[in-house]
Formats: C-alpha cells, structure tokens, sequence
C-alpha cells in the first residue's frame, strides 16, 4: 500500500484535525502518502473527487494544525446508498484513478454505518469522533439487547431492553471519544457562568447541553457542579424533580439545571423533538429541551410559589433557560482530545497497513494501564439487523434519586478529566485571547489557504492520476 485517503463526515468535533495531523504523522515515518478528501463522501460523488495532498514529500501540509477545531478537509453528512450499485462502481473507479488504496473515514455511528457498502470493494476504517461519546460498547454483548417492536402502521421501532450487566470500565469497548472532553469543558464553563446570574438574581435556570440519547455530556457538566442534572436515558420523574428543585431553592434561593437536548417524559416521548433527519443512523434532530421543561416548570411550579418568597411576580420571570449550543463542537481542542485524536489516527493508518477492513480504532481504559489504543471489529458493534446505536449511559453512572453522578459515574469521568486540560492550553488562553493583532487584521480563514492546494481527477478517463 502506497496512498491512502482520509474524510471526515457528520458534525464537526474540536479533534478532526488532531486526529488527521496523527494520521498523516504516522504515513510519513511508513512513506505512506496521504490524500484529504474535500468535504467527506460528497466528494466521491464528484466525478473530479475534489482532494489535497496532505504529505508531499512526506510532509504534513503547514496548514494542519492539530490545535485548532474543525476539519481542515471539510466535512458533510451525505453517505454513500449501499443500493446504488452504479454509484458505488462510480466511486471506486474514481478512487483507483486516484492511486487511493485504502480510506480512513473520521467519524461517529453514523459514519461508521455508512461507510458499509465501501467495505465490500476497499479496505476502510474509522477513526472515532463524536462530542455526544456514543460510540462504543459498555459492554461487548450489548448490541444483543437492542430488539424490533412492531408499530400499527405496519413498520417498526428499535428499543432498548433493560440493561443485564453490571458497570465494568475496563469492559468498555471505546472508553471516551476526541471531542468529548472539549465540549464538556465548554459545557463546564457556560455552567459555571450561569450560576452567578442564577445566584445574584435568585433564579432557577435550566441549561440545555447536546447529546441525543446519550447523556455522557450532561454527565460531565458535573465538574460545574450544577444542582440538578437529567440525562435522556433517565424518563423525568416530575414530581421528585419539583420536589428536589423547591428544596434546594428554599436553602439557597437559586437553582442550575442541565439537561441534555434528548430528555424524555415519563412515557418516553422527547421534549423537544422537530424531525427527522435522513442520515443513515436514524438521528432527529432536537431542539428546545429545555424551553420545553421551562414551560412545564412554570405550570407545575406556578406563580404564588415566587410571589410568597418575594423573588419575582411570576414563574416566568423567574426561571430562564439558555443553550450552550454548538460551541461544544468548536474551538482549540483541550490536551486530551489532541493526545488521543492523534493516536487513533495514527493507529488507523497501521490498520490499513495489517489488513484490517470494516473495523475502527477504539481507546481503552484499565486502572493499571491508564489509556491505550485499540482496535475493534465493526461488526461486532451492530445488533442482529446489522444496525450501530448510539452507546447510552450505563445506569449505574447515575444516581435518579439524587439527579446526580453515582459514584461510579464519577470513577468513570475522573481518568478522562484529571489532567485533561495541558498548560499548553492555558498558555493559548492567555497569549491568543487579546491578543493586539486580533483589533487589526481579519481572521484568516484555513479554507481560503487550503482551497489553493485543490487539486482534481481530469476530466479524461483515459488519463489516469499517478
């Protein structure tokens, strides 16, 4: 194997680069050259396969820069259709013109679902990213507990049977994934911010974090020690979660909330669910989570409530609600994710290089060992229809009565953000932040740089890049 390429799909995570910048370093020590494909697979649906030389001369390209968020190469979330059999000829004619014999695909579950019919013509992996950390096992028998339910409309739902086996985190198949650690970071801090609003105006603020149906971010906003903490994994339970809310404001007259975007009523029906999207994990698309606890909030709660402790007219004014947002995918990734991203890389480059196909880099945790990487069969992540879902927080990370950590949620955050944050980091905030030059010049974007190094399959088939 002499080329390789290299996309990234899905959402953007602050790692893309990282993880890149460890790919392209470990071809360089194999003299193995390196292709960026612009804009993930949608640009294997271009017959010229836009795409840039990440390594000339083995080299990486000075515009990779593993300390800054996003993907240097462009991302997209277009797949490939495993039943557009001309398609797919299409794509790997396009791929042998381009020299290329091996892909490395950066991405979450939805990725690595569909990359799938790639797999069958040429040697893929995945690299891992996703903020929302669900993209793993926490156990390796778990895809046997997902089952089929029949709905009246003749078509069907994917449900989640109670979990059989008991928390081990050396059991975990892919123990946190780059991206993880910086958003809750972020997370962290808008937590931390809101508290004081919250504390100097005696008010109960609900903030939203992301994660689908996984609650890993909800979990580590801990470190910000909000009050109250709900995960879409746990159905809410109204009337503890007002009780709790009214006891802790009565002692110290505010209360922060997070909950991840995906949370769910008592029937198991999201609260702020918009539409479907059409990637091929099935993902919606989620908003208004915690507008719409607000709501329900200030009616259960009610406006005497306030009025009696003198704190404001009505439960409106007095309960607010913020999203931290997609600030959790952007940024200068923290030390952790820089580390790890560029190991996965690297691996996923010797995998190609060992033979593996349809599998994906994975870390790995043990109390002796610390962290290492790994690699994983892809298939063995699918339940028996041949379906990746999104990894759920294990319940026993979770305390429902309190709404808090467990205590072995807290075993598991503490290996991944004790010394996540590097003084490299630190030096960044203080040396870059005001920077003097920043008031004049214009940011200057990677894209502008990158989009001279461009380069493109001719138009002639019969011309063949070499």
């Amino acid at each position: 194997m002499k080329r390789i390429a290299i996309l990234t799909a899905g959402g953007d995570t602050p790692a893309l680069n990282a993880t890149i910048h460890g790919a392209v370093a470990r071809a360089n020590e194999l003299r193995l050259e390196v292709f960026g494909l612009i804009k993930g697979f949608n640009s294997l649906f271009n017959p010229r396969v836009p795409h840039i030389h990440l390594n000339p001369l083995f080299q990486a390209i000075p515009e990779l820069d593993p300390t800054k968020g996003g993907s240097l190469i462009g991302a997209s979330r277009d797949y490939v259709n495993p039943d557009d059999r001309e398609m797919l000829d299409n794509i790997l004619l396009r791929l042998e013109r381009l020299g290329v014999e091996g892909l490395i695909c950066v991405g979450g579950d939805g990725t690595l679902n569909g990359l799938q019919p790639l797999t069958e013509r040429l040697p893929t992996v995945l690299a891992p990213k996703t903020i929302d950390n669900d993209l793993g096992l926490n156990y390796p028998t778990e895809p046997d507990e997902w089952v089929r339910v029949n709905e009246p409309d003749g078509r069907f739902r994917y449900k989640r049977l109670p979990v059989s086996t008991a928390f081990d985190p050396e059991h975990m198949v892919n123990y946190a994934t780059p991206g993880y650690a910086t958003a809750v970071y972020v997370s962290v801090s808008g937590v931390a911010r809101i508290r004081t609003t919250a504390e100097s105006h005696r008010r109960i603020a609900i903030i939203e974090v992301m994660g689908r149906h996984s609650g890993y971010i909800a979990l580590g906003t801990a470190y910000g020690q909000p009050d109250i903490i709900l995960l879409p994994e746990q159905p809410l339970d109204v009337e503890l979660l007002v009780e709790r809310i009214k006891y802790l404001y009565d002692l110290q007259k505010n209360v922060v909330i997070v909950c991840g975007e995906g949370i769910v009523d008592s029937q198991g029906r999201e609260l702020g669910v918009e539409s479907a999207t059409t990637d091929p994990s099935g993902n919606k698309q989620l908003s208004g989570a915690a507008e719409s606890l607000r709501t329900l909030l200030i009616k259960m709660i009610g406006d005497r409530y306030f009025k009696l402790y003198r704190r404001g007219n009505t439960a409106h004014e007095a309960i607010f609600s913020r999203k931290v947002g997609h600030t959790q995918r952007g940024g200068r990734p923290i030390a952790f994710d820089r580390f790890h991203a560029a190991q996965l890389g690297a691996r996923t480059v010797e995998m190609l290089l060992e033979g593996y196909n349809n599998a994906l880099a994975v870390l790995q945790w043990n109390p002796g060992k610390g962290f290492s990487v790994g690699d994983f069969e892809a298939n063995r992540l699918r339940d028996r229809w041949g379906v990746i879902h999104a990894r759920q927080l294990h319940p026993d990370l979770y305390d429902k009565t309190s709404l808090r950590p467990s205590r072995l949620g807290m075993d598991y955050l503490l290996p991944i953000f004790t010394d996540a944050i590097g003084s490299d980091d630190v030096e960044a905030i203080r040396q870059s932040t005001f920077s003097p030059g920043k008031l004049a010049l214009q940011y200057q974007s990677t894209n502008t740089d990158v989009h001279k190094r461009i380069r493109y399959l001719p138009e002639d088939v019969t011309n063949p890049v070499v």
